[in-house]
């Protein structure tokens, strides 16, 4: 049996005009996807439990947050639909971070289209980062292995932001990584409700050693 609208409903506990903000941008990820890479198909037909819900969890997991950054949005996972959920939250905002030039366009329609509380930032996150601003919770999917998203949200956690980044099966391997290269990260893996092998990795503070020598690039 599928999974659709009415079971994140009862999930995340959403109400309809959530589900019809999602239904607007899977929509328009099917019509962009036509002509520029976003979402393969299989995924599409799976929008609701692999995307919707994938992403949608993270609201939960930080109750009150109300200022959000996500680091490589992409097609807009997991920022857009996070945006898409705190919609009728007050003083909710969402800043989508993205290089790409054909994304970034893709993005700006979601959020006419959807009228989710967001903005775009085309810019790497490496830029952004160090910015005087000061967010709630910092997200990223398949963005980056966590060495290189401890790097890039170093000083928004430095700030006080926490930061919740979805990750597969390989999660363990990437803490070991981070360790490694001298990350110490006050992190904790959560269980993800839409991937039974994935993990929430849920980090209050970054810092590393050595930071004078020359960086990995990872």
């Amino acid at each position: 049996m599928s999974y659709g609208p009415a079971d994140l409903q009862r999930d995340l506990g959403v109400p309809r005009e959530t589900c019809e903000r999602l239904e607007t941008h899977r929509a328009l990820l099917e019509a962009w996807s036509k002509r520029i890479n976003l979402i393969g198909p299989r995924e599409l037909e799976d929008y609701w439990r692999r995307h919707a819900l994938d992403c949608g969890q993270l609201v939960e997991l930080a109750p009150g947050a109300l200022r959000w950054i996500d680091m490589g949005s992409g097609a807009g996972f997991p920022g857009l639909v996070v945006a898409c959920i705190l919609a009728d939250a007050p003083g909710a905002r969402v800043t989508l971070v993205e290089t790409n030039a054909k994304k970034v366009a893709f993005l700006r329609e979601a959020i006419r289209e959807t009228g989710a509380p967001a903005e775009v930032v085309e810019a790497s996150i490496d830029d952004v980062a160090p910015l005087p601003v000061v967010y709630d919770v910092a997200t990223a999917r398949a963005f980056a292995p966590l060495p290189r998203i401890a790097k890039a949200a170093k000083p928004i956690l430095d700030r006080g932001a926490v930061g919740l980044f979805l990750k597969g099966a390989e999660f363990r391997a990437e803490i070991e990584a981070a360790a490694e290269l001298g990350w110490t990260l006050k992190v904790e893996a959560l269980p993800s409700r839409s991937n039974a092998s994935g993990r929430i990795l849920r980090i209050e503070g970054a810092t590393r050693a050595g930071t004078s020598e020359p960086d990995p690039g990872q």
